[in-house]
């Protein structure tokens, strides 16, 4: 199937980025959130992000301001996904939510268009299940900061249609990314590797371990681009739990928040979107 239209549901971290690399690719974006505080935090943040890649010479300013002109914003959902190619779901890792938002996209979509779930943890057939459209339904994982990280992670669910699948990786290629093919068990690749190396980090910080440390020693030691404790403060500490219990869930207790992990998301040390995580920010 050929996209023009790009509808992103959730204007946070993840969806903002997401409409960002659509739009400098080509696609025209709708990017909808339910609250307008968060749009605009939304429109401010791509523009910041386009200037810093035009500062670095990796666009033009006729290329950013290109870029900005073909994405709208906007606080009705119907206006996302009406006349949408692909919707791409980037809300918050929540069942019940994601089943609301489908329910709603599988009345409101055009029967020909894609529906992409962004969900690091939560299967995409259980996802899927509330639509009568599984063949299109499918998950595109896109990681943080989602304009630099060049892997994605794509999922089929019981029912996605080889097609269906087909166009989810064209789509991630033309954003110039690499589509990483993953099974649909809850966590999938990446959110099974490093919530498991999360919580090693919350044992290690229990046994009296600094976050500097066990960071320089994945970076100097392991070879890893950033720390676990500063990847946990990008990503959130909420969003992690959220996604240990999901596996926990599927998998039994090996995948269980750390006890600490739980302490510190109920003291809203939740990382970069509070001020203060394991660093201040």
């Amino acid at each position: 199937m050929e996209l023009n239209s790009i509808g992103v549901i959730g204007a946070g971290a993840m969806g903002s980025g997401i409409a960002q690399v659509s739009a400098a690719a080509g696609y025209n974006v709708t990017l909808q959130d339910v609250s307008g505080d968060a749009l605009e935090r939304a429109g401010a943040s791509i523009r910041k992000s386009l200037g810093r890649l035009a500062g670095k010479g990796k666009l033009t300013e006729a290329e950013m301001e290109a870029a900005l002109g073909r994405i709208r914003f906007t606080t009705a959902l119907e206006s996302a996904c009406t006349d949408a190619d692909l919707v791409v779901e980037a809300v918050f890792e929540n069942l019940d939510l994601k089943h609301d938002i489908f329910g709603k996209l599988d009345r409101l979509c055009r029967k020909e268009a894609v529906l992409g779930t962004n969900t690091s943890t939560i299967s995409i057939t259980e996802i899927a299940s509330v639509t009568g459209r599984g063949d299109k339904i499918i998950g595109i994982h896109f990681m943080n900061p989602v304009p630099l990280m060049k892997g994605v992670e794509v999922i089929r669910g019981e029912l996605t249609a080889d097609a269906t699948a087909e166009t989810a990786v064209a789509f991630v290629r033309r954003l110039g990314k690499e589509p990483i093919m993953a099974v649909d068990y809850a966590g999938f690749i990446a959110s099974r590797l490093v919530d498991v190396l999360f919580n090693e980090v919350m044992k290690l910080i229990q046994e009296g371990n600094k976050p500097e440390e066990i960071d320089k020693i994945c970076t100097l030691c392991l070879g890893h681009p950033m720390g676990p404790c500063r990847l946990l403060d990008l990503a959130g500490a909420d969003i992690a739990m959220h996604g240990m219990e999901t596996m926990a869930r599927d998998f039994g207790d090996a995948y269980k928040p750390h006890p600490l992990l739980k302490r510190r998301v109920l003291a809203g040390l939740l990382g970069q979107k509070t001020g203060r995580g394991f660093y201040t920010y």
